[in-house]
């Protein structure tokens, strides 16, 4: 494995350090949001503005690598997004921010896309697995790490928006300095959604409506937090346990997935996020079996909600994968991803709505109500469709919502090598049995 990251290594270092910068953004925007007095509707369109700018950066970053190339294009949108990080405190309307929001949503899709093809071309299809989970661990590790680095300083000030800005600036120095130019990126054509939800019904509803849970758990988060009365360092906590809870499930998640019926998998993960949203709600509602347990069954449902979510988007892709053939498989990752970005915008808006107008804790019960159509679509899909056989379905690799349409399509064509080296062996093995 050593051997394998050690060409990638500043890759994957200037990964971590980006993340902290965003990650740390993420959870600014629901902390100063509140200090400067703006509503929980106006935060949740200001979420959903980086959803759209990350959608409009995975189509349009590849055609300008086509003319630019890797490095300008990378370093561009680096220097794009560290001054936007800045901007926040320059003007506080919510739609200044909005902007900024798309902006900076725009620049980490397009900084993905140009990395994630860096990363995929230093890949050989033996390599291609360990360095695509050691960079989803890279990202992971990095947005929890931000929400440490958080407490070092009050939100109120204009600190921790630069120290986040300065995080992004020195992070493309290991990268830049070290990683050769790659090929042109090209990706595939989404796939329609017609067709890709004639492909996998289950895949194409329950990726659009993940999307939702995803970027209202990362956008909103800390929007609930302050409107309960978190502190600064709890609600940093809040965050990162949505995130520790991903990086811990994430392998026995997968680990299941090439073993049992996926529908079924993802019934019981969507069954488990519905309950976890349930304890939030009911930890915060005042019951008195909580009362001294103080923020802790809050921080456990955020673990589990978490825990179910990045795993889920993952085993989507594998199981969406599953009724394709091989060359269908990227134009389809495509359309999941483009599905999932629709989701993602949806979610934060629909869910900071029911909070200004029924309370905080609306927040849980959006999320959980999402998990309860998942799952109820997933038992219903059961009734329609025969399931594939264990054997031969995809194989599952920890894919995390925060890739950009490159490491999904690498995700899916390893999964393809890995499925036909399966079935080679097994052909062999046949081949050498007597008869």
């Amino acid at each position: 494995m050593i051997h394998v990251l050690s060409g990638v290594w500043a890759l994957l270092v200037g990964i971590v350090l980006i993340m902290l910068g965003n990650g740390m953004h993420f959870t600014l925007i629901g902390l100063r949001g509140d200090i400067e007095g703006f509503s929980a509707a106006e935060l949740a369109v200001i979420t959903s503005g980086y959803f759209v700018g990350f959608l409009s950066g995975a189509r349009l970053t590849p055609l300008m690598i086509r003319r630019v190339g890797h490095v300008r294009v990378f370093a561009a949108l680096g220097s794009f997004m560290s001054a936007g990080l800045i901007a926040y405190t320059l003007l506080a309307e919510p739609w200044a921010w909005t902007i900024l929001r798309i902006l900076l949503g725009f620049c980490m899709s397009g900084i993905y896309v140009a990395a994630e093809s860096w990363l995929n071309n230093a890949a050989t299809n033996e390599t291609r697995g360990k360095l695509l989970s050691a960079y989803m661990i890279a990202q992971t590790l990095g947005i929890i790490g931000a929400q440490g680095l958080l407490t070092l300083g009050d939100a109120g000030t204009a600190a921790l928006f630069i120290g986040a800005s300065i995080l992004v600036s020195i992070s493309f120095a290991p990268i830049l300095l070290s990683v050769a130019p790659a090929p042109v990126v090209e990706v595939t054509r989404p796939m329609s959604l017609r067709e890709l939800f004639a492909s996998s019904p289950l895949g194409t509803v329950g990726i659009f409506l993940l999307g939702s849970v995803y970027a209202t758990q990362t956008g909103m988060g800390a929007v609930f937090g302050t409107q309960v009365g978190l502190t600064a360092a709890q609600i940093a906590l809040f965050v990162a346990m949505l995130f520790t809870g991903a990086l811990v499930l994430q392998y026995p998640i997968g680990w299941l997935s090439d073993r049992v019926d996926r529908r079924k998998l993802i019934f019981g993960l969507a069954v488990g996020g519905g309950l976890s949203c349930g304890i939030g709600w009911i930890a915060g509602s005042g019951a008195a079996f909580f009362a001294d347990a103080g923020i802790w069954p809050l921080m456990a449902a955020a673990f589990l909600a978490g825990g179910v979510t990045t795993p889920l988007y993952a085993l989507f892709l594998a199981y969406t994968n599953d009724f394709l053939s091989t060359e269908d498989m990227p134009a389809a990752s495509g359309g999941l991803v483009f599905t999932f970005g629709l989701g993602a915008i949806a979610g934060p808006l629909l869910t900071g709505w029911a909070m200004q107008g029924f309370g905080a804790f609306a927040f849980w019960l959006v999320l959980g109500a999402t998990f309860v159509v998942m799952a109820l679509y997933a038992l219903y899909r059961m009734t329609q469709r025969a399931s594939a056989p264990a054997e031969e379905t995809e194989s599952y690799l920890g894919v995390i919502p925060s890739a950009s349409p490159v490491a999904v399509e690498a995700a899916g064509a390893w999964a393809a090598e890995q499925a036909e080296d399966q079935t080679g062996d097994q052909t062999e093995d046949e081949a050498d049995t007597p008869a």
